[in-house]
């Protein structure tokens, strides 16, 4: 079965990761920006885009700003930021396509390329790209200005509110509070790679990958994109050696794969498929793309890849990390992908939203599964309202969210639907789904993503108790959140065991789905002990663990356990949060607490 990618989800924006080829180029726009908060939010009506930023900084790209300043109004600013950059573009490329390519931009984008707009991106963690081929100066220095948005709402992804308290020593004579209902830090900034992109005027828009077996023969269906239809298409297998293993001519099509080597968790095997095409004109575009090939199903109790049953062990994560904020960092990245494979993990959720696709594609070369999530968190009111207030409403998550989320889900599969290593797509963590409301808004959501992919099994990330769950039927897997001793009955230990079992059965048993325990876990404070163990001791984390997989061990239908979370990671203050949430099985500086031994020896001994 192929992928469905709408024409105009192609249109609004890239899944092609920018390479260089012999007919592309991806000229990286990293380094330091010039920099300015836009305090009393006049950027727009004195039209910053116009000319230099007065009194700028230099602002490293990718990174958050948040955290770089010694000013707690720079770290807690609400509304617009600006940045802005010279490049270079060779009077060569002319004749070409050439656009301007981001990673992401958190959360809502303008783009002005030599004073004019060249276009706007809502969304904070998916890529976009912007045909400035009319704009750019060739031959000439260019400048471009960002503006960036952090402010969120009850249509954005995540949702938020916004509360204005007047202030007359504020220079916009009103101070904005951002409210959300999720528990980490809202940073903002350009997050991840920004490139300058030269392709041919006709070009490879998009390809498409599927994989499959029959025995030894590995199967892979391809379909190619073309910004126009091409006068001929090819397309080449290489192995790992550099050899073709296969070919095939035309812009969709089957490769056969004999004696395949298979993407395995853990045991990563990629291909490159090349893909050439030649159009009317006589030029011609190149690609290469990696892909694994490899199957995955949900069958009765069991999650299958390459038709043998896998168990998820792992964590929720961050992209979150020591100055850097959500900024992409190649060194932290390794360095997690190290500490996963020491501790005896095998995959991730992207909680909660899409990572950086280098951290896709390293995942794809070094066997780490991953459950591919969407920024649907924080539909749920924690406090602050009266009880049974509605979440899905006209005033709240209404139908500009649904509509605003399928826009994500589409493009999350557009960016990721190649990537091996990604086999399960997640729709939303710790929404309100005991409200009648909910179930058109995730029908809705389910039956898109199933038309968009239906080669991967869908879930959902859940924490309300089975018997008011009204939407988890619609999913192939239902992931539980559950956190017994810590915020209910915290500090007793023993009432893990029967609590979590009780709960998860009565999950199997309502809708006889297999349950992968999303999250679990217990603030520590790394270098506190006590025994007996007590609450933020490591010894209390470290038995909690211990109990909680007593548990999973029990139950068929459970599988896998991806512990809250990996790392210490920042959130917004409160009595609640010591310098950041604490659940971290290592610490923000990616050293193991007490408890990372614990899993250690559980997983690499682990049979199933």
């Amino acid at each position: 079965m192929q992928i469905l990618i709408p024409s105009d989800i192609l249109r609004r924006m890239t899944s092609l990761y920018p390479i260089d080829s012999e007919t592309r180029e991806a000229k990286p726009l990293d380094g330091l920006w010039e920099f300015k908060i836009d305090v009393a939010g006049r950027g727009l009506t004195e039209h910053w885009e116009r000319s230099p930023l007065r009194d700028a900084s230099p602002m490293p790209v990718p990174s958050s700003y948040n955290d770089l300043s010694t000013g707690a109004a720079d770290r807690d600013h609400v509304g617009d930021v600006w940045y802005q950059r010279g490049f270079f573009v060779p009077a060569s490329w002319q004749g070409d396509q050439i656009s301007l390519r981001f990673g992401s931009v958190t959360h809502h984008a303008s783009v002005w390329l030599n004073g004019a707009h060249v276009g706007d991106h809502r969304g904070g963690f998916l890529p976009f790209e912007l045909d400035v081929t009319t704009n750019v100066r060739f031959g000439q220095a260019n400048h471009v200005t960002v503006r960036v948005d952090n402010t969120l709402n009850w249509t954005s992804l995540p949702p938020g509110e916004i509360s204005e308290q007047p202030d007359p020593t504020h220079p916009a004579g009103k101070r904005l509070k951002q409210n959300y209902h999720f528990d980490f830090f809202n940073y903002a900034g350009i997050h991840r790679p920004a490139y300058l992109v030269r392709k041919p005027k006709q070009h490879i828009r998009d390809i498409t990958v599927t994989t499959g077996r029959d025995g030894s023969v590995g199967r892979v269906r391809y379909e190619i994109d073309t910004s126009v239809p091409p006068s001929s298409a090819s397309v080449s297998l290489y192995d790992e050696q550099g050899r073709v293993v296969a070919s095939a001519t035309g812009r969709a099509g089957e490769l056969n794969v004999p004696d395949v080597k298979l993407w395995r968790p853990g045991k990563a095997y990629l291909y490159e498929l090349q893909a050439n095409v030649v159009f009317e004109d006589g030029a011609n575009d190149t690609y290469r793309l990696p892909i694994g090939v490899r199957t995955v199903e949900v069958r009765g109790n069991q999650f299958l890849i390459n038709g043998e049953p896998f168990y998820f062990r792992g964590f929720g994560k961050h992209e979150d990390a020591d100055l850097r904020g959500r900024g992409m960092d190649h060194v932290t990245n390794v360095r997690d992908f190290n500490l996963l494979k020491w501790i005896g993990a095998n995959s991730f959720r992207t909680s909660h939203y899409p990572y950086s696709e280098e951290i896709m594609r390293l995942a794809d070369r070094e066997g780490i599964v991953i459950i591919d999530e969407v920024p649907a968190v924080g539909m749920f009111l924690f406090g602050g309202h009266p009880p049974n207030t509605p979440v899905f409403c006209d005033d709240r998550v209404n139908d500009k969210t649904l509509a605003h989320h399928l826009d994500v889900m589409r493009d999350l599969i557009a960016r990721d639907k190649n990537h091996p290593c990604v086999v399960m797509w997640s729709v939303a963590n710790e929404a309100n789904t005991s409200e009648d409301a909910a179930v058109p808004y995730f029908t809705r959501v389910a039956d898109e993503t199933r038309r968009m992919d239906p080669t991967r099994p869908i879930a959902i990330v859940t924490f309300r108790p089975a018997d008011r769950a009204k939407v988890e039927h619609l999913f192939d897997v239902i992931g539980v959140n559950r956190y017994k001793a810590w915020y209910e009955n915290p500090g007793e230990l023993d009432t893990i065991g029967p609590d979590l079992e009780r709960d998860l059965r009565q999950f199997h048993e309502l809708f006889g789905k297999p349950i992968l325990v999303a999250e679990f876990g217990a603030d520590t404070i790394h270098g506190f002990h006590s025994e007996p163990p007590t609450m933020f001791s490591e010894e209390y984390q470290a038995e909690y663990l211990r109990r909680s997989a007593a548990v999973f061990d029990r139950l068929d239908f459970v599988i896998g356990e991806h512990v809250w979370n990996f790392a210490d990671f920042a959130t917004k203050q409160g009595v609640t949060r010591v310098m950041g949430n604490r659940k971290g099985i290592f610490t923000r500086q990616r050293q193991p607490k007490m408890a990372a031994h614990v899993l250690r020896e559980r997983w690499t001994k682990l049979k199933k």
